[in-house]
């Protein structure tokens, strides 16, 4: 079992950037495809980006394609999303999750594929 928890949230301006963490610990992050959440308030939980060891695929939502970036850092065993450009329609509580690599690729943009979830860490952007 794996232990998510997400840092790097805050308040910042139209046009700033952000870079989210997100620290593992109980296992490798290599045996997970990884993924970022949102959720704003009195809205759905919304697929952001996700991660794919296995070939070293990323995917991005429509949104946020060309802003956000995904990556990660084996040896520290943590997960970031850089945010660019960001609006005030970026604002919400952002969350990293992890899906056993066994598992596939499949639905990786889809919450309920994945196993483990962090605790979030919230976004604002102000106009």
């Amino acid at each position: 079992q794996v232990q998510l928890v997400e840092s790097g949230g805050g308040l910042v301006q139209a046009g700033g950037s952000l870079r989210l963490s997100c620290a593992a610990s109980g296992r490798t992050l290599r045996s997970y495809h990884m993924g970022w959440f949102r959720q704003a308030p009195g809205k759905e939980r919304e697929f952001v980006a996700a991660i794919s060891w296995s070939g070293g695929r990323t995917y991005y939502a429509d949104s946020v394609k060309g802003r956000f970036t995904i990556s990660g850092d084996n040896a520290k065993n943590t997960v970031f999303l850089q945010m660019n450009s960001l609006n005030p329609e970026d604002t919400a509580l952002y969350y990293c999750a992890g899906r056993l690599s066994y598992r596939g690729t499949t639905y990786l943009t889809e919450s309920y594929a994945y196993d483990y979830w962090g605790q979030g860490t919230q976004v604002t952007v102000s106009s």
